[in-house]
């Protein structure tokens, strides 16, 4: 065995567990020192949760991170396991009470170093400059008698810094501390990125990443370790519970290589980041459940086979809510959809209450189709409230940039929305993927076929179809790509030669449906920019496109 064995602990942490994520800290190192680990890392803020956001400005919170810092330590040594080197991520404080995102170096007992992340992200996502203070100095530990550094996350994306002041320190391993959240496609930027920092350290670099759904954050964990040379030598699986255990060759030594995870496609990762976000939602927020409109359509569909991968079947909840203008079929797709995933499936027709509703308001038009739609959602909160369920939403991001979409109806209302960062061409290739995953499998497709293949309907009036208000959804999505997630103007939309008038249609209907983004629930980010986390515009703004 080498003389420094490493153990990459990537885990899911909850944010303000303090107590459950130490507990899950000391379980793994029980783990690592077993299998003879030297050094065993954790992701960043790994004892608070990451993001903590505010709560990294909370005394209180301070105080309870760096007791938990301290009864790790404490109890490493009395299990024994004293003389292994703990890299965690952590809550620091700096003398004036300013929070510092920290790394902490646990050995013999006690604390043998500090780091502080020097590099504070401040776009997207992230909004760590204006909570954390930024550190200075490197740090660089001695493990088996050899330099260690440590950096992390952000540190490495940038060049110079704490790169730089690591060149030249004769490395054997640089550990990397990291809260990446998912975003399809990334994983090979990260890969690439820690190959050019491994060159030009010269050693082998350890990325630690944390893994699990934070409010509408997805981590996915895919730690690995790339040689000095900048090629993997070991790697873990995403959207899971991982240990990459691996001897740090000697200087000048080949770095062998140890334990590769395959590598999901694309489809696979964005399909378990969408049932991770989803499941962490609902377990970190203490439900054991959740319920959802069945329509017979695609969006319920795939919405309904994520929470039955979530959280099983048997604790989903699917109501056909049927009304005079339903169709035979739909009721069909939603209830075969039920039977396949082993859902929990009831039928609450509609027609009653809309009846009861027309009574006193003689609604027409528009306002008369919206009263179904928003009477569905009713039962959906009403079951909520009378079961504990945690209401999910099935709308997809093509809807919900046009605001097409009911505000308060079963495709809005809720607690949680699994689709909300997909577009609605997307929603049918994962559904196509989810059914395909199956068959390979052996196991019946969750999806209906009819599901994915009919075209889609809110179904609130005779022969209704969503094209009579929409372009066409592989139009539409291709504008709404350029406009939203690229920030297109019209000029360069025009240039690339969509119609002008679909341009101008779909412009207005998403500059105009702000107000019903702000309102929508939380769900799972996977591109590069989604509504609410990336996607910021003031609702009264009378700045157009058009």
């Amino acid at each position: 065995m080498s003389d420094l064995r490493i153990a990459l602990a990537q885990i899911n942490t909850c944010v303000g567990d303090i107590a459950g994520n130490a507990s899950l800290v000391l379980d793994r190192c029980r783990a690592a020192h077993a299998l003879g680990a030297h050094v065993v890392a954790f992701p960043e803020m790994t004892t608070t949760g990451y993001p903590i956001e505010d709560l990294a400005l909370r005394e209180s919170f301070q105080r309870a991170a760096a007791r938990a810092v301290d009864d790790i330590a404490a109890a490493l040594a009395s299990e024994g396991m004293g003389e292994l080197m703990v890299i965690l991520g952590t809550l620091g404080v700096s003398q004036g009470g300013r929070p510092f995102n920290q790394a902490v170096v646990i050995t013999g007992g006690g604390i043998a170093a500090r780091y502080n992340k020097h590099h504070l992200p401040n776009y997207g996502v992230f909004d760590e400059r204006r909570i954390f203070a930024a550190g200075e100095d490197p740090c660089v530990v001695t493990a088996a008698s050899s330099p260690v550094g440590i950096a992390i996350c952000e540190d490495i994306w940038q060049d110079g810094g704490t790169v730089a002041q690591l060149t030249g320190r004769d490395l054997r391993l640089l550990v990397v501390l990291n809260g990446s959240p998912f975003e399809e496609g990334k994983g090979h930027t990260r890969v690439e990125l820690a190959a050019r920092r491994a060159r030009e350290v010269g050693a082998p670099v350890a990325y630690v990443n944390l893994w699990g759904g934070q409010d509408d954050l997805v981590f996915d964990g895919h730690s690995f370790i790339v040689s000095p040379t900048g090629d993997v030598v070991a790697s873990a699986p995403g959207f899971a519970d991982a240990m990459i255990l691996w001897d740090v060759p000697a200087a000048g030594e080949p770095a062998a290589v140890s334990g590769l995870a395959p590598r999901e496609d694309l489809d696979e990762q964005t399909y378990w980041a969408c049932v991770t976000g989803l499941r962490d939602y609902v377990v970190k927020n203490g439900f054991r459940s959740v319920v959802l409109g069945m329509s017979g359509g695609i969006d319920s569909a795939l919405t309904a086979a994520i929470a039955a991968d979530a959280i099983g079947g048997e604790n989903v909840v699917g109501v056909s809510m049927p009304s005079e203008h339903s169709s035979d079929h739909s009721k069909d797709d939603a209830a075969d959809l039920a039977k396949r995933i082993g859902a929990d499936y009831r039928v609450e027709p509609i027609a009653n209450l809309v009846a009861a509703f027309q009574d006193q308001l003689a609604l027409t038009g528009v306002a008369e189709e919206n009263l179904q739609a928003r009477l569905r959602g009713v039962i959906l909160m009403g079951l909520s409230n009378r079961e504990g369920h945690l209401v999910i939403a099935p709308g997809n991001k093509s809807e919900l940039a046009t605001g097409y979409a009911t505000i308060y109806d079963a495709g809005s209302i809720g607690g949680f929305a699994p689709l909300k960062d997909l577009d609605k061409t997307r929603v049918w290739q994962l559904a196509r993927w989810r059914n395909a995953y199956a068959a390979a499998r052996g196991e019946v497709a969750p999806i209906p076929e009819s599901s994915i293949t009919k075209p889609p309907s809110a179904e609130l009036r005779p022969g209704q179809v969503d094209q009579d208000s929409l372009p066409p959804y592989e139009v539409l999505d291709e504008v709404l790509d350029a406009y939203v997630e690229h920030a297109e103007g019209r000029e360069e939309l025009l240039a690339r030669g969509f119609d002008p008038a679909v341009v101008d249609r779909v412009l207005s209907l998403v500059d105009r449906a702000e107000w019903k983004r702000r309102q929508y629930p939380p769900g799972p980010k996977v591109t590069a920019l989604a509504f609410g986390r990336d996607r910021r515009l003031p609702i009264t703004s009378r700045w157009r496109e058009v």
